[in-house]
C-alpha cells in the first residue's frame, strides 16, 4: 500500500495528469478477460497476468490479445485468469489447481514497475511464476509489457525513471526464462525504436494500455517470437 501511495504521489509530482489516471481506471472497470471453451478444442491455453492479459484498452474482449488468438484459432480453449492491477506476486495466486495446458502465456510486469516494488521481491516473484507455469506446460511464454517509460501516461522525469525500472524487470524476466526453460517475447524498445512511440494510435486513450492496433502488434510479436505459430495451427477451424 505504501509503495502504491508513493508511486501515485510521484506521478502527480512529475506532471502525470489526473485525467490520465481516471481514464486508466475507467478502462479497467470496462475490461473483461476473453475466454473460450469450444466443444471440439484441440489445444488449451492458460493466460495469467495483469490488465494486458485482460485486454484493458481494447474496444472489446475480442480485440484483446486473447480475443485475437481465439478468433484466429477457434478450436483453442482459452482459460484467462488475468486480473487488472496484478503484480507478479498476484499472478502466483492465479495458478489454481494442477491442470496441465498445452500453452501458458504470462503477461505481467507493468504494475511491478509502476508500484515501485523492490527488485529483490520482483525477481523472486518472477522466478516463482515461471516455475508454476512450467509445472503446467512444456510451452511457456513470458510476455511483459514493453518500455513503460515510453507511454504517454508519463512525463519527464518519471518517464526516464520508469524506463530504468522497465529495463531491470525485463532483465529479470530473461534470467528466469533461461533458468526455467521458458521463452521471452521481448516488447522492450528504447524510445527511438519503439513503435508505440513512433506510430500514432497504438495506445488506448489513457496513454498507458494498448489500443486495438496495439494488441494486434503484440499478437504479431507473440507469433513471431514464441515459436507457437506452428503449434497453434492445430486449433484452426477444419
Amino acid at each position: 500500500m505504501l509503495a502504491t501511495v508513493a508511486a501515485v504521489a510521484m506521478l502527480f509530482a512529475t506532471g502525470c495528469a489526473a485525467w490520465r489516471i481516471g481514464q486508466a481506471a475507467e478502462l479497467a472497470r470496462q475490461s473483461t478477460p476473453y475466454r473460450q471453451s469450444p466443444v471440439n478444442a484441440t489445444l488449451s491455453l492458460l493466460i495469467v497476468g495483469d490488465s494486458t492479459g485482460v485486454g484493458t484498452g481494447a474496444s472489446s474482449p475480442e480485440a484483446s490479445l486473447a480475443g485475437l488468438l481465439g478468433r484466429a484459432y477457434p478450436r483453442l480453449r482459452i482459460d484467462n485468469r488475468a486480473r487488472d492491477g496484478a503484480t507478479f506476486a498476484d499472478v502466483v495466486r492465479q495458478f489454481e489447481g494442477a491442470q496441465r495446458h498445452d500453452l501458458v502465456l504470462v503477461q505481467a510486469g507493468g504494475n511491478d514497475v509502476i508500484r515501485l516494488r523492490s527488485d529483490e521481491d520482483v525477481r523472486a516473484d518472477i522466478h516463482r511464476v515461471t516455475e508454476l507455469a512450467r509445472e503446467r506446460s512444456d510451452r511457456v511464454v513470458l510476455m511483459p509489457a514493453g518500455n513503460v517509460g515510453n507511454a504517454p501516461f508519463f512525463f519527464a522525469p518519471a518517464s526516464q525513471f520508469m524506463t530504468s525500472r522497465s529495463r531491470r524487470l525485463h532483465g529479470f524476466v530473461r534470467e528466469s526464462a533461461e533458468r526455467h526453460g521458458a521463452v521471452v517475447v521481448n516488447l522492450f524498445k528504447e524510445r527511438s525504436e519503439d513503435p508505440f512511440v513512433q506510430t500514432p494510435g497504438l495506445h488506448a486513450v489513457d496513454g498507458l494500455h494498448p489500443s486495438d492496433a496495439g494488441y494486434r502488434l503484440w499478437r504479431d510479436e507473440l507469433l513471431a517470437q514464441s515459436g507457437w505459430a506452428d503449434v497453434l495451427e492445430q486449433a484452426r477451424a477444419r
